[in-house]
């Protein structure tokens, strides 16, 4: 079990019923300020004790010997517990992809003009991306929500990258787009120019040089990489009197696609729908959750790491091991929807093994007898 859900589930149990009769049964309100979306933040619910210690008691039942599956174990168990049931299900996957479009773009910061973004949508409405074809591999549905690409956010090296009422406006485009009866949330995105509002945002949360946290993205280099690191830089000084608060450091330096996936991410937990983070985008639009709540995101897994660098340090101080490593670096939620397999294979290996009883099998027990 994780450190955050043992943390979670030795919460007073009238407090997390509490939480989940009033919140998770009776739907809660879309914020519209960052005042009212931090209050709901500090009104999560937790996992559900009664499904995790369902999984718990039948796990040593099953024909296997103790821990054999390894992390498999502890994804059913960390399944139960945020769906809420026992059996865990992974058969009604929601796949949200959420694009924006940067005006740092204007920077040089990008190996590609902004109109990819557009054109990348119509891509995905094609059917012709890689996450079309990994969706259908594990007959996920795909959803792909565009947000206002004709207008770009404010360069952040300047200005805040959108105003209170554009960035309220984002989140709760994300919110609305998590449907509840989804059994697992893999979220997802697409803009030219995001891999440098990730690094800023990650700099401005966790610190270090513009250098820890920015990569390649699309391919960048040589002058293009040094005005790219500038203006991770240039951002995150020009901004560092808002940054000790998580929503507002989103604001500033992210896009209208992260300030949609951190509103799909809370509403996902409202809705006790675990969730798949993919790359650095996603996981610096998370990130502005946990310095906001250090438990917001105790209902997500990390899907993969991916090959940007400021990835794998954003994960280690995020306390999220990667389920996959398999050098990607396509954004699209591809490698959140390649891991969804092993969530399957988990959910799948935990209600339908046969207990030792079933099987007529002499577990350990018995054979000390």
């Amino acid at each position: 079990m994780s450190p955050a859900l043992s943390t979670a589930l030795n919460e007073p149990m009238d407090k997390i019923a509490r939480g989940c009769e009033i919140l998770c049964m009776s739907g809660f309100k879309t914020p519209k300020s960052i005042k009212t979306f931090h209050q709901l933040l500090g009104k999560l619910p937790g996992p559900d004790a009664d499904a995790f210690g369902a999984a718990e008691a039948r796990e040593p039942q099953l024909t296997k010997p103790p821990g054999s599956l390894g992390r498999l174990e502890v994804i059913a168990h960390w399944l139960a517990a945020w769906q809420g049931q026992h059996p865990p299900e992974v058969e009604n996957i929601a796949v949200r992809v959420f694009a924006g479009n940067h005006g740092v773009v204007a920077k040089g910061v990008s190996a590609y003009p902004p109109e990819v973004t557009a054109q990348m949508v119509a891509n995905f409405e094609a059917g012709g991306a890689a996450v079309n074809q990994l969706c259908k591999a594990v007959g996920a549905d795909l959803q792909v929500i565009a947000i206002d690409l004709d207008s770009p956010t404010a360069d952040f090296t300047e200005s805040p990258a959108m105003s209170e009422a554009d960035f309220m406006a984002a989140v709760r485009r994300g919110m609305e787009a998590v449907p509840e009866s989804a059994d697992l949330l893999c979220v997802g995105e697409m803009g030219i120019g995001n891999t440098t509002s990730a690094a800023a945002l990650a700099m401005g949360l966790y610190g270090g040089d513009a250098k820890d946290w920015t990569g390649p993205g699309t391919g960048v280099a040589g002058d293009a990489f040094s005005m790219k690191m500038d203006a991770v830089g240039d951002a995150v000084r020009q901004h560092a009197v808002h940054l000790a608060d998580g929503l507002q450091a989103l604001r500033h330096l992210g896009g209208r696609e992260l300030a949609a996936m951190a509103g799909a991410i809370v509403a996902a937990r409202m809705h006790r729908v675990p969730v798949l983070l993919d790359g650095y985008v996603v996981g610096a639009a998370a990130a502005s959750l946990a310095a906001a709540n250090p438990s917001a995101l105790d209902h997500c897994m990390a899907a993969h790491v991916s090959a940007e660098p400021g990835h794998v340090r954003l994960l280690d101080l995020l306390g999220m091991p990667p389920l996959l490593d398999m050098n990607m670096r396509l954004g699209e939620a591809s490698g959140a929807v390649l891991a969804v397999s092993l969530l399957k294979s988990a959910a799948a290996c935990h209600s339908g093994m046969a207990t030792f009883d079933e099987a007529g099998v002499s577990d350990k027990d018995a054979a000390t007898h």
